[in-house]
């Protein structure tokens, strides 16, 4: 009983983080994307804002190869268990694919609030790994370990962008009630959507990996094609 409790919470705690890191570096692609229309010659936060994505593939393709390892694909868990989802859902009355980015990067208000979403996204992230690494179930995994402490060392970098653009344009940070927000997202995912799913007695797996759908999906990429 014991080990089939450490299987299945590890089971699913990677499941949960390998479709975040899918999320995270496709949408942040996107993203890029109008970023560069928009402010071409800011070389700085382009390159942040590219490491950012870089590391989010990474931690996705070092998830990916922890279960190829284990012989078993991810559970098939969806937005409802995406941090950053359920987040610019609350903040945008939006989901991530349908979210108009060219009305995003054309508005200071509004790309201030995507880089306070993000920057307290990856933020929760950090604390949340810190977490994780003092779990028995998780240091029981050397592999998923070695994999926790890459994204410990990753993670700071990531909310940099967001937070200086925020600073160099005069844009306020996060108030209290968008803390709120996503300490209530994090509560939501802990304390009621992970305890469902693991206690769902017919989760289904996935049938292959999410990154062998990427560029088969239409993006919203009109801002690009305007230009």
């Amino acid at each position: 009983m014991r080990e089939w409790f450490r299987n299945r919470y590890l089971d699913l705690l990677g499941s949960i983080y390998i479709y975040n890191e899918h999320r995270g570096y496709t949408a942040i692609e996107d993203l890029l994307t109008a970023v560069r229309m928009r402010w071409p010659d800011d070389h700085a936060l382009i390159a942040k804002i590219k490491k950012h994505r870089a590391d989010e593939h990474k931690h996705y393709l070092m998830f990916r190869r922890w279960f190829e390892r284990r012989g078993v694909m991810p559970l098939a868990v969806d937005s409802t268990c995406g941090h950053i989802d359920r987040f610019v859902g609350i903040m945008f009355g939006s989901s991530i694919d349908a979210l108009d980015k060219e009305q995003i990067v054309r508005s200071d208000a509004l790309f201030g609030r995507m880089c306070r979403v993000i920057s307290l996204t990856e933020q929760r992230g950090y604390k949340q790994v810190e977490i994780l690494l003092n779990n028995p179930h998780v240091l029981s995994d050397k592999t998923l370990t070695k994999i926790f402490r890459i994204i410990e060392q990753d993670e700071p970098s990531h909310w940099e962008p967001y937070e200086g653009w925020l600073d160099a344009h005069g844009i306020r940070h996060d108030k209290w009630w968008e803390r709120m927000v996503d300490a209530f997202v994090h509560s939501e995912l802990l304390f009621l959507k992970l305890p469902i799913l693991f206690l769902h007695p017919s989760l289904k797996r996935q049938s292959r990996f999410a990154d062998e759908e990427d560029g088969q999906k239409p993006t919203a990429s009109r801002f690009a094609a305007a230009h």
